[in-house]
């Protein structure tokens, strides 16, 4: 039997969300990446049960896992792009705020991702034509807006003085309120309208971190970008995501005109 790409995406996914689900508050051991960042063993049970659904239904494709790196085919079109835990910090101090991401790159097109929640039951799914989210075995269209006026920006390191800059810029906090989630959910919600923007700096080319969300963010009708507003992938790298045109350019025009001299 045939099944499509974001309903493997959503398989693979919600695989690995039951795994995080069910070691959640148990004592793990980690791996030390290094700079203070970390694996538990709940991050590589969790890749392994979605590397076997992509396995089993997609075996000819590439796969990027961010705890097992690639296999497959090196100069295959479709990859796969996997986060089985985003969020490992909160996981760790037993913060239920993650996500489980995986991603299908075709050349230089998302055919499909979803990003699960391993403790609401919700996945926010696309087939890169619309963004939806099922929950109870039902799919709901998602619909952004920028009535919260909450944006999330990304403390994660390795960063520079730029996230410091916006939060401190007249007129940003006049006109938004900032959060710092630390998790592809920050990214998705600006989708389903509990965030008006998300922010962050640093190159998110081909990361197993922000493909899912971007995707489902692009298919929802988000305004997606580069931080200074150029287009994605360009430039000094980074993303702005916006749920409409006009908080867009609000926050690009803040990104800007808070950027340090020196960067």
């Amino acid at each position: 039997m045939s099944i499509d790409d974001h309903e493997v995406a959503i398989a693979a996914a919600e695989a690995g969300a039951a795994v995080v689900r069910a070691r959640y508050g148990n004592a793990l051991g980690r791996v030390d990446k290094g700079g203070g960042d970390f694996a538990t063993e709940a991050d590589i049970a969790a890749e392994q049960a979605i590397l076997a659904v992509l396995s089993e239904y997609r075996p000819a494709d590439a796969i990027t896992g961010e705890e097992s790196g690639s296999t497959g085919p090196a100069a295959a079109r479709r990859r796969w792009l996997v986060d089985p835990l985003c969020g490992t910090l909160n996981y760790a101090v037993r913060n239920p705020l993650v996500a489980v991401n995986v991603a299908l790159h075709d050349g230089d097109t998302t055919r499909a991702a979803a990003s699960a929640d391993p403790f609401t039951g919700e996945t926010f799914w696309t087939e890169g034509q619309s963004s939806r989210v099922r929950r109870d075995g039902r799919d709901h269209l998602l619909t952004p807006s920028p009535g919260s006026t909450l944006v999330d920006v990304n403390l994660d390191p390795p960063f520079d003085s730029h996230p410091a800059r916006l939060l401190s810029a007249p007129g940003f906090t006049g006109r938004f309120r900032p959060r710092v989630l630390s998790t592809t959910l920050a990214l998705v919600w600006v989708a389903t309208g509990q965030r008006a923007a998300y922010v962050t700096y640093g190159s998110v080319r081909e990361s197993v971190h922000f493909a899912a969300g971007i995707a489902i963010c692009e298919a929802a009708g988000c305004v997606v970008t580069g931080v200074q507003g150029q287009p994605l992938h360009t430039g000094p790298g980074g993303l702005l995501v916006a749920a409409d045109a006009a908080t867009h350019a609000e926050l690009r025009d803040l990104v800007i005109t808070s950027w340090s001299p020196a960067g």
